[in-house]
């Protein structure tokens, strides 16, 4: 298991975890984070993600893709 914010662009996994304060993970959540989803990183710039998750398209920053575990 590990962040992922440690994923390249093409990479894939499958959430298993994510940390943070109840109103971060309620976002996270809302986004399509929960456990067991599917989620590719499709690009990074800087640190900043841009991943497909539940047939969408969602840019997070490096902090958020480090709290969500793969």
């Amino acid at each position: 298991m590990m962040p992922l914010a440690f994923l390249k662009p093409g990479d894939s996994g499958v959430v298993k975890r994510v940390g943070g304060t109840d109103e971060v993970r309620r976002f996270l959540a809302n986004l399509g984070f929960v456990d067991g989803s599917a989620v590719t990183v499709v690009s990074e710039i800087h640190g900043d993600l841009i991943v497909n998750i539940k047939d969408s398209r969602v840019a997070i920053n490096r902090e958020m893709a480090g709290r969500i575990m793969v």
